[in-house]
């Protein structure tokens, strides 16, 4: 006698494979665990730990760009902050005139997403600009610093106005991107610095509120600690050797011992 139902289609199964499949608790409940223990097949990503962190890089909120208001009067000249007000848990981090082109600091913005700012002097920085352009690729702001890192305030018009739209030029011309942002060199300006990058198209000057130097962060306005809205000038290390990019780990670990990360400064002025 055939057997009929599903005893039918299960004997026909068995027959056509020549196996069973298995039947035994133990290794049902085997397959499961080890399904709870890596989901997906995928490991748990560390590499934070490479780039000198002990913890992963909290993700920067997202913020739509509020330019912060011009200068009163004085036919609107662009603000200059060294600082955002936000309640955002964010640090800006950024770099001057483009003398360090450090390819594993490409690989640690890459990997940790970091968004960073580039002020670049194109008599520093001239040299290297297809390194600047896969840094722009990745995501980084690039932004004005002069044509040939001279001094701002107490200069004619005129010449401020040939640095600052000098650079403007050639930044579109070698990395196709008319900047917004423009820092002075040595952080020097007057009134007609500022009428000069706004007619060169600058709404807003950068300067910093921490600096990290050889002996560690230092704050423009005396004690102080990182607090939301910095901007954060990592500056050069001629006395300890340190990479940019070991440089740039100190100033992350320092954000997160405070409980902030590192936001788009570009979304932000």
């Amino acid at each position: 006698m055939r057997p009929r139902g599903p005893a039918a289609v299960l004997a026909a199964a068995l027959l056509l494979t020549g196996c069973a499949p298995s039947v035994d608790p133990i290794e049902r409940l085997g397959k499961k665990a080890a399904e709870g223990v890596r989901p997906h097949g995928r490991a748990p990503d560390r590499g934070y730990r490479r780039w000198g962190l002990t913890e992963p890089l909290a993700r920067s909120p997202l913020h739509t760009a509020r330019p912060l208001t011009a200068h009163p009067g004085a036919h609107a000249l662009p603000p200059v902050a060294d600082h955002v007000p936000t309640r955002d848990r964010v640090v800006f981090l950024t770099y001057d005139d483009g003398a360090e082109q450090d390819p594993s600091f490409l690989d640690m913005v890459r990997d940790l997403r970091l968004p960073v700012s580039m002020f670049l002097t194109d008599s520093v920085a001239g040299p290297g600009y297809r390194h600047f352009a896969r840094l722009r690729a990745l995501g980084a702001g690039i932004e004005n610093r002069t044509l040939g890192h001279r001094a701002s305030a107490g200069t004619p018009y005129a010449s401020q106005r040939a640095e600052i739209c000098g650079q403007q030029h050639r930044l579109r011309a070698r990395l196709g991107v008319r900047p917004r942002l423009f820092r002075p060199p040595y952080g020097s300006y007057d009134t007609t610095t500022l009428r000069a990058a706004a007619d060169c198209g600058i709404t807003a000057v950068a300067l910093w509120r921490a600096a990290l130097t050889p002996a560690g962060l230092v704050y423009t306005h005396g004690p102080h600690r990182l607090r939301p809205g910095d901007i954060v000038l990592v500056g050069p290390d001629e006395s300890t050797g340190l990479s940019l990019r070991e440089r740039t780990a100190r100033v992350l670990r320092h954000a997160q011992e405070h409980g902030l990360t590192v936001g788009r400064l570009e979304d932000y002025l």
